[in-house]
């Protein structure tokens, strides 16, 4: 899949596989903006919102860093993308 990244600029292709034990997903979304899931991948953490773009890689974090939260993964996004 392909998925921003913010360290370097551009898109990049990743190969990620989405479980229940990496990804905590969000049902109570309604704006395409909305966070849909957050995931844990290679000790980075990925953000996808519920619209079509890509999601955001964001280097060094976690879903337990962020305590699962959905407005704090809102908050990486918007601060790295």
């Amino acid at each position: 899949m392909s998925v921003y990244n913010p360290q370097k600029g551009r898109l990049e292709t990743i190969d990620a596989v989405f479980t229940d034990e990496n990804t905590t997903w969000f049902d109570n979304g309604k704006q395409s903006q909305d966070v849909y899931m957050i995931t844990d991948f290679e000790g980075d953490l990925l953000v996808r919102e519920l619209g079509y773009g890509y999601p955001v890689r964001i280097y060094g974090m976690c879903r337990a860093a962020i305590g699962f939260d959905q407005r704090k993964a809102q908050d990486l996004k918007n601060l790295y993308a």
